[in-house]
């Protein structure tokens, strides 16, 4: 959302792009009535008499009047999108939660909102249709000769069939995440991308008006009394005995009316698509970033402060996209990118984007890493199989190359000290937060080995050797840290050196007889109600959503693995300082540990699977393939980096199995 008008660009640059998106929606509602009202008195066997009496009627006051209304209900419409609209799309995990989000207080007030509104437009579509739709009452005779207002159902069906129509659509905009904004892959003119997508407006309102209107029919049949005696109790109007009645079978098939239903509930779906349409186009637009800023006051506009600091999601991807544009196709842009700072002579443009760009895709990286443990684990303590052991190697290896990434020094990637898998796998056991009460039976028998020991002693969390696996800078350093007094005090300062301690029995962590009777319950409970197919049905996981969940803001990595690929390439010929040169293990590592946590995750169950494309909606479902781009991406920016430096890579300094995947790389083994 961009309610926080606290921040710059929201205030200077997206409330204008709104503003502008609303206004054109204005400027396009008098030819798009004028076609309603076309359509809606069209005749074949009169054609003139048609044309005249649509210019009679949008000249008439009624016809001004209802116009006015529609200019403000599309107000309120562009003022809806502007705060409910988000670069990164809310992917309901299960049948419960979307639930959660459609009953959603925020949600209901908005779905009241656009069914008062689908009455209005209804009522406007009465005016300018007229003839039998036009009054709510017209004048019967009563049984006895006396005159009255008689209630005309054809008004009520039409104003009826508009909240229903208003309902629906803010009911699908959750569904299908219609308040989802995504960027195009090519950048287009605003005139050549709204008149490429006219025909795909017309199209979805079209065909959501037909299902919208079958589902009215079939609920105004079964329910249609209820608000008609309503409307004639408050109204104090009659049931005209002589008419029929519209919530019958030979009622609701009266072919005029529904023709009539079916364009009003198009123009109104039409003339909030547009306003959607024009908003989407106006806000990815996209925009320019200096990188440097004589002046201090315009600094918090420059790209590296962008980048850095924490600001709307817009603004953010705004900035990526700039960052992934320039790279590409301005050599100039670039030179500024490598450029020194004067006085001092630091890099610091590059420093902070490079640094912001790998800590994007770190977190990415750690974000797949912990869901796939998630996924391994499945609820259960690790075992000490072979499986096990190599699945937590696997991650000890990610997570601390991750530590190394994120090290005060991320310019030097050091080799990692060998360790053996059992050290490994018992490491993960002493420190997971699934087997944390569990110790393995045989680390506390006298026949261990020392160093066994002392790997999987307990360590406080708030020291320096808490983790998985130790950093090489500390890990370089564990001689002087465990050398003697004498050799302290000749560093002149007193260095505490940490005594194993004994590790914690079984016994010591034996849950009370409460804890285990309310964890026994529980399991109970989960058990019984896990059969309940209703329970079931609500609660599973739906089967591509989690991962459509991790990659939901991908389109920000997508940009950040291009522009710092491509400025990685660029540097070759255009780094006149070699600035790059500097943090180019650390981005080969990131890209490989990214490399490595991506092809595990593809290896899932439905991970790997495509959607099915939808088409006759409105919402955007680019989201769902953003894991497959992601993936085409992250190789392609590797390949980018090894085609351009070649036999160059093999003079940086990373690990062995680094150096291992990128030589397949290299030879385009890949």
């Amino acid at each position: 959302m961009f309610s926080d008008q606290s921040c710059w660009f929201v205030r200077k640059v997206i409330c204008w792009r709104a503003a502008a998106s609303i206004a054109w929606a204005v400027l396009l509602l008098p030819p798009t009535t004028a076609v309603f009202i076309i359509l809606s008195r069209f005749s074949l066997l009169l054609p003139l008499q048609t044309i005249s009496e649509c210019v009679s009627i949008l000249t008439s006051t009624s016809a001004i009047f209802s116009f006015i209304l529609l200019c403000a209900v599309t107000i309120m419409v562009g003022f809806l999108i502007y705060e409910y609209y988000t670069v990164v799309p809310t992917i309901a995990c299960s049948k419960i939660s979307l639930l959660a989000q459609l009953l959603h207080p925020r949600h209901v007030v908005n779905s009241l909102i656009h069914c008062v509104m689908g009455i209005i437009v209804a009522w406007c579509s009465t005016v300018t249709i007229g003839g039998r739709y036009e009054m709510v009452g017209y004048p019967c005779a009563h049984s006895e000769g006396v005159s009255q207002m008689c209630l005309n159902e054809y008004h009520l069906v039409l104003l009826l069939a508009g909240a229903f129509v208003g309902f629906s659509h803010s009911l699908f905009g959750v569904i299908h995440n219609v308040n989802y904004v995504s960027f195009h892959t090519v950048q287009q003119y605003k005139y050549l991308h709204f008149k490429g997508s006219l025909s795909l407006v017309v199209k979805c309102s079209a065909t959501q008006a037909l299902y919208s209107v079958r589902n009215y029919i079939i609920v105004y049949f079964f329910l249609g009394y209820i608000p008609r005696e309503w409307i004639c109790k408050t109204f104090n109007l009659y049931i005209d005995s002589s008419a029929h009645r519209l919530d019958t079978v030979a009622g609701l098939l009266d072919l005029s009316m529904l023709y009539h239903l079916w364009l009003s509930a198009t123009f109104l779906l039409f003339s909030w698509h547009i306003t959607l349409l024009l908003f989407r186009i106006f806000v990815t637009e996209g925009y320019s970033f200096p990188l440097q800023s004589s002046f201090t006051e315009d600094l918090h506009q420059c790209l590296p402060k962008v980048l850095s600091d924490p600001q709307p999601a817009i603004l953010k991807f705004l900035a990526l996209q700039d960052l992934a544009l320039l790279s590409q196709h301005s050599p100039s842009r670039r030179c500024e990118a490598f450029s020194l700072s004067q006085p001092g002579g630091h890099p610091h443009n590059w420093n902070t984007i490079s640094r912001e760009c790998m800590s994007l895709l770190a977190d990415l990286t750690q974000r797949l890493v912990t869901y796939h443990d998630s996924v391994a684990t499945n609820g259960r303590a690790k075992s000490l199989s072979t499986g096990s052991e190599k699945s937590s190697s696997e991650t000890s290896m990610v997570s601390s190359g991750l530590e190394d990434l994120m090290s005060p020094h991320p310019t030097t990637f050091l080799p990692k000290m060998a360790t053996s898998v059992a050290g490994r796998s018992a490491m993960d056991l002493a420190q997971s937060p699934l087997t944390a009460p569990f110790t393995p039976p045989h680390m506390d028998s006298p026949f261990t080995s020392p160093s066994l020991r002392r790997l999987t002693a307990y360590v406080d969390q708030g020291s320096p050797w808490h983790g998985t696996v130790q950093s090489p800078h500390i890990m370089r350093r564990a001689p002087k840290l465990w050398s003697t007094s004498t050799d302290s005090q000749s560093n002149g300062s007193l260095l505490l050196s940490p005594s194993p301690l004994p590790c914690y029995k079984q016994g010591a962590y034996k849950p009370s007889l409460l804890a285990q009777f309310l964890h026994k319950r529980k399991e109970q409970v989960k058990s019984f109600l896990s059969k309940r197919v209703l329970i079931a049905y609500l609660f599973n996981k739906l089967p591509e959503a989690s991962s459509e969940a991790l990659f939901a803001d991908s389109q920000a990595h997508i940009w950040a693995l291009e522009g710092l690929s491509y400025l990685v390439q660029a540097s070759f010929s255009e780094d006149h300082f070699g600035v790059v040169q500097t943090t180019l293990p650390s981005i080969l590592s990131c890209l490989l540990l990214l490399q490595e946590a991506v092809d595990r995750h593809f290896k899932l169950p439905h991970a790997s699977t495509k959607p099915v494309r939808t088409t006759g909606s409105m919402g955007d479902s680019a989201y769902k393939t953003l894991r497959f781009a992601l993936r085409a991406t992250l190789k392609t920016a590797i390949y980018r980096i090894t085609t351009t430096f070649g036999d160059h890579l093999n003079a940086v300094h990373m690990s062995a199995e680094h150096r291992k995947r990128l030589q397949h790389f290299l030879d385009y083994k890949e």
